[in-house]
Protein backbone atom coordinates (compact mmCIF):
# COMPACT_ATOMS: atom_id res chain seq x y z
CA UNK A 1 0.00 0.00 0.00
CA UNK A 2 1.51 3.16 -0.77
CA UNK A 3 1.33 6.19 1.84
CA UNK A 4 -1.14 8.23 0.19
CA UNK A 5 -3.75 4.62 0.16
CA UNK A 6 -2.70 4.43 4.19
CA UNK A 7 -3.87 7.62 4.70
CA UNK A 8 -6.77 6.58 3.18
CA UNK A 9 -7.98 3.46 4.78
CA UNK A 10 -7.04 5.26 8.15
CA UNK A 11 -9.42 8.63 7.61
CA UNK A 12 -6.12 10.96 7.56
CA UNK A 13 -5.36 13.97 5.53
CA UNK A 14 -2.52 12.56 3.12
CA UNK A 15 -2.28 15.98 1.34
CA UNK A 16 -2.10 18.28 4.98
CA UNK A 17 0.48 15.99 6.44
CA UNK A 18 2.73 16.12 3.83
CA UNK A 19 2.66 20.05 3.69
CA UNK A 20 3.18 20.12 7.19
CA UNK A 21 6.06 17.66 7.44
CA UNK A 22 7.70 18.93 3.94
CA UNK A 23 8.43 16.03 2.05
CA UNK A 24 6.67 12.40 1.48
CA UNK A 25 9.96 10.43 2.71
CA UNK A 26 10.14 12.08 6.46
CA UNK A 27 6.18 11.07 6.75
CA UNK A 28 6.94 7.58 5.52
CA UNK A 29 9.93 7.63 8.59
CA UNK A 30 7.51 8.43 11.15
CA UNK A 31 4.35 7.18 10.24
CA UNK A 32 6.78 3.74 10.18
CA UNK A 33 8.25 4.76 13.77
CA UNK A 34 4.60 5.06 15.41
CA UNK A 35 4.35 0.85 14.69
CA UNK A 36 6.70 0.97 17.16
CA UNK A 37 5.83 3.83 19.76
CA UNK A 38 5.08 2.70 22.97
CA UNK A 39 2.88 5.86 24.14
CA UNK A 40 -0.48 3.78 23.84
CA UNK A 41 1.10 1.09 25.95
CA UNK A 42 1.95 3.19 28.58
CA UNK A 43 -1.57 4.33 28.43
CA UNK A 44 -3.21 0.99 29.22
CA UNK A 45 -0.68 0.45 31.42
CA UNK A 46 -1.40 3.81 33.37
CA UNK A 47 -5.29 3.21 32.91
CA UNK A 48 -4.72 -0.10 34.40
CA UNK A 49 -2.93 0.82 37.30
CA UNK A 50 -5.21 3.87 37.79
CA UNK A 51 -2.33 6.38 38.02
CA UNK A 52 -4.46 9.28 36.27
CA UNK A 53 -1.82 11.98 36.18
CA UNK A 54 0.31 9.48 33.92
CA UNK A 55 -3.09 8.30 32.14
CA UNK A 56 -3.51 11.89 31.27
CA UNK A 57 -0.02 12.88 30.27
CA UNK A 58 0.42 9.44 28.11
CA UNK A 59 -3.23 10.54 26.35
CA UNK A 60 -1.89 14.54 25.69
CA UNK A 61 1.34 12.69 23.94
CA UNK A 62 -0.55 10.41 21.93
CA UNK A 63 -2.87 13.38 20.59
CA UNK A 64 -0.20 15.09 20.21
CA UNK A 65 1.71 12.58 17.92
CA UNK A 66 -1.69 11.77 15.89
CA UNK A 67 -2.27 15.60 15.41
CA UNK A 68 1.24 15.92 13.71
CA UNK A 69 1.18 12.75 11.93
CA UNK A 70 -2.52 13.46 10.40
CA UNK A 71 -4.48 10.59 12.44
CA UNK A 72 -7.15 12.20 11.99
CA UNK A 73 -9.67 9.36 14.15
CA UNK A 74 -6.89 9.11 16.47
CA UNK A 75 -6.31 12.48 17.32
CA UNK A 76 -10.30 13.06 17.83
CA UNK A 77 -10.20 10.21 20.32
CA UNK A 78 -7.39 10.80 22.22
CA UNK A 79 -8.37 14.47 22.49
CA UNK A 80 -11.37 13.41 24.40
CA UNK A 81 -9.86 10.92 26.56
CA UNK A 82 -7.44 13.99 27.24
CA UNK A 83 -9.61 15.95 28.45
CA UNK A 84 -11.81 12.88 30.42
CA UNK A 85 -8.57 13.27 32.10
CA UNK A 86 -7.38 16.43 32.85
CA UNK A 87 -6.55 17.48 35.99
CA UNK A 88 -5.95 13.74 37.28
CA UNK A 89 -9.31 13.03 37.27
CA UNK A 90 -9.94 9.46 37.00
CA UNK A 91 -11.60 7.89 34.18
CA UNK A 92 -15.25 6.91 33.92
CA UNK A 93 -16.09 6.12 30.69
CA UNK A 94 -13.72 3.75 29.85
CA UNK A 95 -15.49 3.53 26.24
CA UNK A 96 -13.19 6.70 25.57
CA UNK A 97 -10.06 4.43 26.21
CA UNK A 98 -11.45 1.34 24.00
CA UNK A 99 -12.06 4.10 21.38
CA UNK A 100 -8.48 5.22 22.00
CA UNK A 101 -7.16 1.86 21.49
CA UNK A 102 -9.18 0.53 18.28
CA UNK A 103 -7.96 3.54 16.18
CA UNK A 104 -4.60 2.55 17.37
CA UNK A 105 -4.72 -0.74 16.46
CA UNK A 106 -6.36 0.19 13.00
CA UNK A 107 -3.48 2.66 12.31
CA UNK A 108 -0.85 -0.12 13.21
CA UNK A 109 -2.27 -2.73 11.52
CA UNK A 110 -2.63 0.20 8.41
CA UNK A 111 0.97 0.54 8.84
CA UNK A 112 2.12 -2.94 8.31
CA UNK A 113 0.80 -2.72 4.98
CA UNK A 114 2.82 0.14 3.50
CA UNK A 115 5.26 -0.71 1.14
CA UNK A 116 8.62 0.16 2.12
Amino acid sequence: MTLEQFYDTIGGDYKKTISRLSSETLVKKFVLKYADDRTCLELADAIESQDWSAAFRAAHTLKGIALNLGFDSLYTVSSELTEALRGGRPLTDMSLWTAVDEKHKQIVDAIAQIDV
